[in-house]
């Protein structure tokens, strides 16, 4: 910075290089007492100050120096116009104390340029105080060195363009087409005055912003307004409450501007005090007409008096403008709906009355406009629906929320139309929208396909049972025929004397019977009705357990491998039904792969989530134990996999399969509470997964051995079976066994038996009894005798299908068919337990 002093080379009095009347400003110079500043008496001025002095006070271009370290100010008439309120009394001080809201500008500039730069800003905006109150500005400004004699700079001066009114044209003029780009994309009023608000609030920095309609009855409605750091006004104002001389203002066109509320005498004393409560200083309103009448106001608040630029009031009018014209245009395209649309479009009060309705009432319902807006919407409904559509109608009133019902509305030829409504309040808390949509044509098409659906579904039903009972029929046959002509031929062969052959035909029969108790036990795991004797079971244990067998099965064409997984849980299945499983599925990947292959059993733990189990109703999330037989043999299109579970079908050579070994372990895996999936593609090969939960308790041991049949000591048994051949069967057996034998043929008849004081050791029963079953006679016979043994026989019951969970101690269950050693077995292990 300079050293040198301000008062150097000094001008003889009346030496003045410019005329002293050639400016406003050179006047001043002329007149003011120089000698008390820090400039000195203006004889004493330095050369370099007044040639510069003698530019700028020329010039019409705003001007000023800023003269040493202090910055002193001279300037030129257009600068003086610039200043405003601050001429003249900034002419002669310091910059700093001219212009104090931006002295730390100033300051920066006066050092950069005082050590030799030159500064260039373009467009710099500003806030200054001109005019009595803070206004944005913006400049070109261009900063250069004055230099002394010794060529040190010892001033600035400053050449000034204000740009304000181009930097603001051109603001206005892209945040207008950027607001009219964004209104297009809008489809509803709400949605424009809510963008239009926000937008020109935070653009003028504005406490408050809203769009009200305005009614004939001079009522103003805010639905909704940008408010920051005030209190909202959403709701129903009165005009009338601004007094006349402001609604004088609002039919003129022009906008309304109010820069300070308390002192503005246009406002009527209640209006001041309102607006004050409300928190208004200050405002822009425009008001915005339809042909003559009043349509809309765009009001844009202060908080505090504020005194608003030409540019403001003019955004705020544009504003208003485009803002009517888009709520016009979605107005228009609302219209075009309210006539085009085939749903019932109303507007309603919740008096009972509609004012406005679309023509689709006529097209659907008959009814003329006039007829409808004359009568309360409620005639219309039907009498057993009206109660709940005005009651929802209430709520809707009460809660301020959409509401949605449904009822029917009669014809003007006396119909009755199913009609789904869904209607929303309005802000003013009288009126409401709805709109019907008629579902009478929808719901008799639904009808009509559910008709076609039920009887697609009875087809493929009859078309399934005659399949099934197709296959039972000719597989029965085939096994009757070899039971009835074996006894036809033993009963020949005894009444001819020949005894020799009678074995061989009793052998052939009995083979037929044993042939017919497994197609049967393959029909009840397929329809998830054996009885199931579910333990907890080693699964990696059985597979070891069955490899010998496997192996032989298989042949040496099939490599058999056992992946077995580590630390596998245990699992709750019926181990028979599970060895059965695993040998069909074995064989089944054997048959695939003709030509030879690997065949892989694997195990190992899973834990299913809940989305997967939600495809499948009767599969819960849990922990499961999974056995997976997989073959690389030709493998199933989709097709084929669609039908694989399906009774009877098999895709083995006639003769070679029964088609239900895979039907048979899906009912088994099922009914255990597990599943199957099986995935395959053709060439390459199958997989399938047996899903069995997880097991909580300990591995049950194997029984050892086969018991050895025992004779019985006298005991009495009790036998209650309908079937009187297997009545018969049973008592047989136990008279043989040297038992005492009681019968009965159903629960009635046992019943005074079992009350009696005689001496019963076991009771003998079947599960499906007529009138009270099985298990119903049980508990009543242990009422009398508690420590009764009980043995169950059954062919299938739904009650016994898995039997832990339905014995109690003291009860077992043998499953029909059955051989008489096994009953005698069995009959002597429960009495002897």
């Amino acid at each position: 910075m300079s050293t040198v002093p301000i008062v150097d080379d000094h001008l003889v009095a009346g030496d003045l290089p410019f005329p002293a009347d050639s400016s406003k400003c050179a006047d001043l110079i002329v007149r003011k007492d120089w000698s008390a500043t820090p400039l000195g008496p203006i004889e004493r001025w330095p050369q370099c100050l007044t040639s510069a002095l003698s530019i700028i006070l020329c010039s019409r271009v705003p001007m000023a120096i800023l003269w040493g370290a202090a910055g002193v100010m001279l300037y030129n008439d257009a600068y003086s116009y610039f200043a405003g309120g601050r001429h003249p009394d900034s002419f002669g001080s310091n910059v700093r104390e001219s212009w104090p809201e931006i002295a730390e500008f100033n300051d920066a500039v006066l050092k950069a340029v005082l050590t030799g730069e030159c500064l260039r800003y373009r467009d710099q905006e500003m806030t200054l105080l001109r005019s009595g109150s803070l206004e944005r500005v913006w400049m070109d400004l261009d900063y250069s060195p004055i230099l002394g004699a010794s060529g040190v700079p010892e001033g600035v001066i400053c050449i000034l363009t204000e740009t304000t009114r181009r930097v603001e044209a051109q603001r206005r003029s892209a945040f207008l087409l950027s607001l009219s780009d964004d209104l297009r994309a809008l489809k509803t009023p709400a949605e424009i005055t809510n963008l239009a608000a926000l937008r020109i609030g935070e653009l003028l920095d504005a406490s408050r912003v809203f769009y009200a309609e305005i009614t004939s009855g001079g009522m103003m409605t805010v639905e909704r307004d940008y408010a920051r750091s005030v209190g909202s006004i959403a709701g129903v104002h009165s005009l009338a409450s601004f007094g006349p001389d402001l609604l004088a203002a609002y039919r003129s066109g022009a906008p309304v501007v109010v820069r300070d509320v308390p002192g503005d005498e246009r406002l009527s004393a209640p209006a001041r005090a309102g607006l004050t409560a409300r928190e208004v200083g200050a405002f822009i309103d425009v008001v915005l007409f339809e042909e003559e009448q009043w349509v809309g106001l765009l009001a844009v608040q202060n908080a505090s008096p504020r005194v608003w630029s030409e540019a403001e009031e003019t955004l705020v009018q544009e504003v208003g403008v485009r803002v009517k014209a888009a709520i016009e245009r979605v107005r228009a395209e609302r219209d075009r709906l309210w006539d085009l649309s085939q749903d019932l479009l109303a507007r309603a009060d919740f008096a009972g009355m509609m004012s406005a309705i679309n023509p689709a009432w006529t097209r659907v319902l008959g009814w003329s406009e006039n007829e409808l807006l004359t009568r309360g919407y409620a005639s219309i409904m039907h009498p057993d629906d009206v109660t709940h559509s005005l009651d929802a109608i209430a709520r809707m009133a009460q809660s301020r929320e959409p509401a949605r019902f449904e009822n029917r509305i009669a014809t003007q030829d006396g119909i009755w139309r199913s009609i789904e409504w869904t209607a929303a309040p309005e802000p003013d808390g009288i009126n409401f929208v709805a709109v019907g949509r008629d579902l009478t044509d929808a719901r008799a098409q639904e009808a009509e396909l559910e008709t076609a659906q039920e009887a697609l579904r009875h087809s493929q039903k009859m078309e399934a049972i005659g399949q099934l009972t197709g296959g039972i029929a000719h597989d029965f046959n085939n096994m009757l025929t070899g039971i009835i002509g074996s006894l036809d031929l033993v009963q020949r062969n005894i009444a001819a004397g020949r005894l020799d052959r009678v074995d061989r035909y009793i052998a052939a029969g009995n083979a037929s019977a044993q042939r017919a108790a497994a197609l049967t036990a393959r029909l009840l795991a397929f329809g998830r009705r054996q009885s199931l004797d579910l333990r907890t079971t080693d699964v990696n244990a059985l597979v070891t357990g069955m490899s010998e067998l496997l192996d032989r099965t298989l042949g040496e064409q099939t490599v058999l491998e056992t992946h077995l997984g580590a630390s596998l849980w245990t699992a709750a299945t019926d181990i028979n039904q599970l060895e059965s499983a695993l040998l069909n599925l074995c064989i089944n990947a054997r048959d695939a792969m003709p030509g030879g292959g690997r065949l892989i059993v694997e195990t190992d733990n899973i834990e299913l989530d809940q989305f997967y189990t939600r495809d499948y109703p009767d599969l819960v999330p849990g922990e499961y134990v999974v056995l997976s037989v997989s073959d690389t043999g030709t493998g199933m299109d989709a097709s084929t996999l669609d039908k694989v579970f399906e009774p009877f079908f098999t895709t083995k050579p006639v003769g070679q399969g029964t088609g239900l070994g895979l039907s048979m372990i899906y009912g088994f895996a099922r009914q255990a509470g597990g599943h199957v999936r099986i995935y395959s593609e053709p060439g390459v090969g199958t997989t399938v997964k047996l899903f069995m939960p997880r097991a909580s308790g300990a591995v049950e041991a194997a029984e050892q051995g086969t018991p050895q049949l025992a004779q019985g000591l006298g005991e009495t048994v009790m036998v209650v079976e309908d079937d009187p051949s297997v009545r018969l069967i049973i008592t047989e057996v136990l008279q043989e066994l040297g038992y005492e034998a009681i019968e009965a043929a159903d629960a009635q008849a046992a019943i005074p038996v079992l009350q009696s004081t005689e001496r019963i050791d076991l009771l003998v029963t079947d599960v499906g009894l007529p009138g009270l079953n099985g298990r119903q006679l049980a508990e009543i016979a242990r009422e009398t005798r508690p420590d009764l043994r009980v043995l169950f026989i059954t062919g299938y019951t739904q009650a016994a299908s898995a039997r832990s969970g339905f014995l109690p101690a003291g009860m077992e269950m043998l499953t029909k068919p059955f051989s008489a050693d096994l009953l005698a077995t069995k009959i002597r292990e429960i009495i002897e337990r």
